[in-house]
């Protein structure tokens, strides 16, 4: 439910203090309700969560919003589009105040070419995406909406955050009408 790599946080952060252009890798800070990075626009930066958590969401046509992941320290974000030479493939909002190591995309492509620590550290990253897309895809098959909704109000109270309804309820793959009856249901 929340995304952490606090492998890739300690490289960044080692880059971070031994960078020789200060410019390849700078702090930036975003406030909660604050944007990252925006679907189907050019990214300029690769990012990696300091501090903060972060919703990973497509927006649909119809204006509905589908929450992949919630991202916590370490994550990155903007990789498959660097790689890829692609546009952003979703919206990356702070749900929290968010510090966040904004690398230049072509000082990551550099590295990319010699450093084999950091391709090892993506290749991991792509390698858990797929096993928590097809984890969570079974999950959502398996258990009813009252436990995965459960462990939703399990991570807002572990890390002190409140997620709104229709937050949990994209998250969930649900109507806030559905997720108000399964509230009610639960505290029953």
């Amino acid at each position: 439910m929340l995304r952490t790599n606090h492998k890739f946080l300690a490289y960044i952060q080692e880059l971070y203090e031994l960078q020789e252009r200060r410019e390849s890798i700078i702090i930036k800070q975003f406030r909660k309700g604050q944007k990252l990075i925006c679907q189907h626009e050019n990214a300029t930066k690769v990012m990696l969560v300091k501090e903060g958590i972060t919703k990973c969401f497509f927006s649909e046509d119809n204006d509905k919003e589908y929450i992949l992941e919630f991202l916590g320290k370490g994550e990155i974000i903007g990789d498959i589009e660097l790689i890829r030479k692609i546009s952003c493939l979703c919206n990356i909002e702070a749900m929290t105040d968010v510090t966040a190591y904004a690398i230049d995309p072509y000082y990551l492509s550099e590295r990319l070419k010699t450093d084999l620590q950091l391709n090892n550290l993506l290749l991991n990253v792509f390698a858990e995406r797929i096993i928590n897309t097809s984890s969570r895809a079974s999950y959502q098959q398996l258990y009813t909406i009252e436990h995965s909704l459960g462990k939703l109000l399990e991570l807002q109270s572990k890390q002190q955050i409140t997620i709104s309804k229709e937050d949990m309820a994209s998250y969930l793959g649900i109507s806030v009408r559905s997720l108000n009856r399964t509230l009610k249901k639960i505290s029953e």
